[in-house]
């Protein structure tokens, strides 16, 4: 089957609708679950995204060996130079996002991260010239509503340091969205060849800033420390490596995946499907790490989720050819 976009002009099978959907919202629940258990064990956040990404191009390059993909292994400099930007930003914006999930708890890493929406918005506005309509900015207030509501408002206590970290990494997920449509560009419109470039430099560029941030004495306790685990527990190590394979090859199955994505599912499926995700993580945080899910945390995931998806809706009809007015 080829990784390549093809031209049908056929709706895509409810079928395969729905497998794209769950795939996606099983492996994204995977990916901040398996994130969340290793980076409460270890204080190498930066190491831990290093091999992820690392597992991710092993993965690429295998896939690449049996003929399932085909990828340029001779890399272009010139293509190199010019996804810099992308690159910068995804190394930023995944460390910052794993520095986020390590300060706060799963079920509140929604709203830690929850102004993707209204950066997102002024992004397009000041670097795309994408002026919003007033319904855009009601959204975006409805979001931000439910963003000071989770920080401010509620009780339970909350990582500062956590939520900055999730501040930025809005702010950087909002730019990101931007550079990739010129990123695309460098490629030649292939999504497959921009996903392959990124996970390698991103490994690449993140290699010596495990060593900057001074995680290196660190990740030589982890690997030849003593790892001694109690009775029906992993070790530290265990549990790293496990997560690691665990997010590296649901991030690479991911990265094929989002092509299917975008050809068989509309912005609003997959903006409810996020709304179902959201939900899910918050219940299964307070399962699996026992995290408090406050009257005021549930309705500021609840009220980020509606803005958001008031958002899809107005940009949906907003999509829509105009019509002469009925009503």
């Amino acid at each position: 089957m080829s990784p390549y976009p093809s031209n049908h002009q056929h709706a895509p099978s409810r079928a395969l609708v729905t497998g794209t959907v769950l795939f996606y919202l099983v492996a994204a629940l995977a990916m901040v679950m398996a994130n969340k258990w290793v980076l409460n064990t270890t204080s190498t956040p930066l190491f831990f995204l290093l091999s992820q990404l690392v597992i991710a191009v092993i993965l690429f390059l295998i896939a690449h060996m049996f003929g399932v993909l085909q990828l340029p292994l001779k890399l272009d400099m010139q293509v190199c130079k010019g996804l810099i930007p992308m690159v910068g930003l995804n190394v930023v914006g995944l460390s910052f996002s794993n520095y986020t999930l390590k300060y706060v708890d799963a079920s509140f890493y929604q709203v830690a991260r929850g102004m993707v929406l209204p950066f997102t918005v002024c992004t397009s506005y000041f670097l795309l010239h994408s002026r919003p309509s007033l319904r855009i900015f009601l959204a975006c207030f409805i979001v931000t509503l439910g963003f000071f509501i989770g920080v401010f408002l509620d009780g339970t206590p909350i990582s500062l340091v956590g939520v900055s970290f999730g501040v930025t990494s809005s702010m950087i997920t909002a730019l990101h969205s931007v550079v990739i449509k010129r990123s695309l560009d460098v490629v030649h419109g292939s999504a497959l060849h921009l996903s392959w470039y990124t996970n390698l430099l991103s490994a690449v560029v993140l290699s010596p800033l495990v060593v900057v941030v001074g995680e290196l004495p660190d990740v030589v306790q982890l690997l030849f420390g003593p790892n001694e685990a109690g009775p029906g527990e992993l070790s530290t190590l265990s549990t790293f490596a496990l997560g690691s394979a665990i997010t590296g090859v649901f991030g690479f199955l991911m990265s094929l995946a989002s092509l299917l994505s975008i050809k068989v599912t509309s912005p609003i499926t997959h903006m409810v499907s996020s709304a179902v995700r959201g939900v899910a993580a918050s219940f299964l945080g307070m399962w699996l790490f026992h995290d408090i899910i406050s009257t005021g945390r549930a309705s500021s995931i609840a009220i980020i989720l509606l803005g958001s998806i008031f958002y899809t809706w107005i940009k949906h009809l907003e999509s829509l050819p105009s019509h002469p007015k009925e009503l």
